[in-house]
């Protein structure tokens, strides 16, 4: 299978994190919170957590705390299906693609909620066939994007696709959250909203570097499930993020790694450039232990994180976008996703 192109898209609102400090420490949400927890987000807003912006699906930041059921679907059912097709849109001119010849869409999310799914709304706006095979994958999280990729994989190889179209698009906004649960208030100030877009296929487009997914991998570790999942509460999701989940994201990542790495008879020495999902500084910081990797190796993940936080599941797109941008060597590449279940995904890709 190769990624024949790319396309990301963000809201056109980027927020500092100092904004966002000012504009929460006035807000009445913040007041209610116990002196501990108005401690926690200080800390984490106001110190180096390697994010500086987010870019977020609001006209002003007091928005985000309009938290009610009906406000956040709102936010959602208008912002997904508009940075989707941003992002589809990107994809299909990147690749030379035309809408027509689009034979699958594969859509995944985990913020929000629509029956009919994204792929309904997102095929009208882009024009895609009637008869386009059209799959809404929820509930995996930040890690989506890598089983998103396999599916598209296992339709290609069938000869029922020629051309797919995946998508992955998270309005985090639109599942914010506040209590003095210090894994929800974390979250609070990790994550922003965005697609990201690929159209993938068996045929090369000639006019851009070739990127093929070679092998890949998954880890499933249902007894992990709790530390990282979102939960209802008043109707409302709530992100529950436990403190392990950097070593744990770390850990199942390198054995995923260190497996794929063993079925394609490769030496780690090989991989020459690394994709890594950019969860948190904190989950960087422990991949770059694990797989010994420098700052270097992270450029991209550390600089989709700094712009962007963490965008869920399209980040990893963002990082391959932003990988393929530079100067960097070909060869073989390693692209990692990890999120609820727990679940760790990676991919080895050959890259000229």
């Amino acid at each position: 299978m190769l990624i024949i192109g790319l396309g990301t898209a963000a809201p056109p609102h980027g927020y500092t994190q100092a904004e966002c400090w000012k504009v929460l420490q006035d807000s009445s949400r913040f007041r209610g919170l116990t002196p501990r927890s108005r401690a926690i987000l200080k800390k984490v807003m106001t110190g180096d957590n390697g994010i500086v912006t987010r870019h977020l699906a609001l006209e002003k930041l007091d928005d985000a705390f309009d938290l009610t059921p009906d406000a956040l679907h709102a936010r959602f059912i208008h912002n997904a299906p508009l940075l989707a097709t941003q992002a589809a849109e990107r994809a299909l001119a990147d690749s030379e693609t035309k809408a027509c010849d689009i034979d699958a869409i594969l859509i995944s999310t985990c913020t929000g909620y629509l029956c009919p799914g994204l792929t309904s709304y997102v095929a009208e706006r882009l024009g895609l066939r009637p008869d386009v095979l059209p799959l809404d994958l929820v509930g995996q999280g930040c890690g989506a994007a890598l089983p998103n990729f396999r599916v598209a994989e296992a339709l290609l190889a069938s000869g029922r696709c020629q051309c797919v179209l995946s998508i992955c698009v998270e309005v985090c906004s639109a599942a914010f959250y506040l209590d003095d649960n210090p894994g929800v208030l974390i979250s609070a100030c990790l994550f922003g909203d965005g697609a990201g877009a690929a159209v993938l296929s068996l045929q090369p487009n000639d006019g851009r570097r070739r990127v093929e997914w070679k092998s890949s991998g998954s880890l499933l570790k249902p007894a992990d499930r709790d530390l990282l999942r979102f939960e209802q509460k008043s109707g409302m999701l709530c992100n529950i993020l436990a403190p392990q989940v950097p070593s744990l994201a770390a850990q199942h990542a390198g054995t995923i790694f260190d497996e794929t790495l063993a079925r394609s008879h490769l030496a780690r020495s090989q991989v020459a450039g690394w994709i890594l999902h950019p969860g948190g500084r904190n989950v960087l910081t422990a991949l770059c232990d694990r797989l010994n990797l420098s700052g270097h190796d992270v450029r991209w993940s550390e600089a989709v994180l700094r712009e962007f936080g963490n965008l869920s599941s399209p980040s990893v797109i963002f990082v391959l976008q932003a990988a393929l941008s530079d100067d960097v060597p070909g060869g073989w590449w390693w692209m990692s996703s990890f999120g609820a279940g727990f679940s760790c995904h990676g991919a080895l890709l050959e890259v000229e």
